[in-house]
């Protein structure tokens, strides 16, 4: 394997981050009061178009407090996609609650409705929608399903800032929704998250939760079991100076994508597109290969020229601690055994994705 020349994801700090960061350092406000939390909060629910924005110290947490403010605990039961990052499922663990699986659909990867419904039980609280690799889900079905079975909805947004289905930003469908800013992410904080709504009770909760259970109308008086999942004014500081910039990461991140559907000609491998009435973020470029041996061996050429991929997610039905029911979810497991993640970051160049397609359309 070469040295990476080429890594599957890297952060653009060109902004203010510098200037917002030595701000908070000059006036000492570096924990979880400053002004930059209310401006990122405020800011980022604008942006999307929701009421309420609280912020927190990353998505995972973002999960969890939400399934506490929704009052999710033991005896309940949550639908979510097999195919996901782990997180999601590990907070509805968290919470108390049981993760039951559902397939996806084979177009866009995401939370199939018909096998979701299929899935309800007297037990089932909530569905959670995950809006895979910055492509919207199914989401007037999935609405219509929650609303049929009188279930709260949950959205993960984690890799879907700037994801729309049918003209609504993701994440301004359900009871409350969540999105990540790690490392990674369209816009990062380092470590960051974000919960939101539009409904009142809901964020107060969320807010009352997330600050260790801290009563309102007296001084140190704590009324129920909190967390620490507050998040940093330095964080904050970082993520308004991104926030600030996510229209040109996402025209780029867009740009890269073209590249890939115009120079990739094998006809062995098929590249994630994006559905009619959706507008896909492209958080990540991902391609599904002829089967998974042909998938091992693209990474290992790709690795060899200096290119780093990752797979596709596992589906979390698969894994040791979630594994002790055998399940099958055919198009979950089809997408998890072949799918390759591309380097897909703002800072690519044209050159570099053409190089990488000509490792693609080599192999055979």
């Amino acid at each position: 394997m070469s040295e990476i020349k080429i890594p599957v994801y890297q952060p653009s700090l060109s902004g203010r981050e510098k200037e917002y960061v030595n701000e908070c350092l000059d006036s000492s406000w570096i924990s979880s009061k400053g002004k930059f939390l209310p401006l990122f909060e405020k800011g980022f629910a604008n942006y999307i178009g929701v009421k309420h924005a609280t912020g927190v110290c990353n998505g995972t947490v973002a999960l969890h407090l939400a399934l506490l403010a929704l009052g999710i605990g033991e005896e309940d039961e949550v639908i979510v996609p097999t195919l996901t990052y782990i997180a999601s499922v590990n907070a509805i663990k968290y919470a108390g609650a049981t993760p039951v699986f559902a397939d996806s659909l084979s177009d866009t990867w995401q939370l199939d409705p018909a096998d979701l419904e299929s899935r309800i039980t007297p037990k089932t609280k909530a569905i959670m929608a995950v809006h895979l690799y910055g492509h919207p889900c199914e989401m007037d079905e999935i609405v219509s399903v929650c609303k049929r079975h009188n279930l709260y909805l949950i959205e993960d947004c984690a890799e879907a800032i700037g994801t729309y289905y049918k003209g609504k930003h993701v994440g301004t469908f359900g009871d409350i929704s969540t999105f990540s800013f790690y490392g990674n992410k369209t816009i990062t904080t380092g470590e960051g998250g974000m919960v939101v709504s539009n409904d009142d009770t809901l964020m107060d909760r969320a807010n009352h939760f997330k600050g260790q259970g801290l009563a309102k109308y007296r001084q140190y008086w704590h009324d129920v079991i909190g967390y620490n999942y507050r998040m940093t004014n330095i964080c904050a500081a970082i993520g308004l100076a991104q926030l600030e910039q996510v229209d040109e990461f996402l025209k780029r991140k867009r740009q890269v994508a073209n590249w890939y559907k115009e120079f990739i000609q094998n006809p062995e491998i098929q590249i994630h597109q994006e559905k009619s009435d959706c507008v896909h973020s492209y958080w990540m470029v991902s391609i599904l290969t002829k089967n998974s041996e042909s998938r091992d061996k693209l990474r290992e050429e790709l690795a060899n020229q200096g290119v780093e991929t990752r797979p596709v997610f596992y589906p979390v039905h698969t894994m040791p601690m979630y594994s002790q029911n055998f399940q099958k979810f055919k198009v979950a497991e089809d997408i998890g055994w072949r799918g390759i993640n591309l380097p897909s970051y703002p800072g690519l160049s044209e050159g570099q994705v053409k190089m990488i397609c000509d490792v693609i359309n080599k192999f055979n």
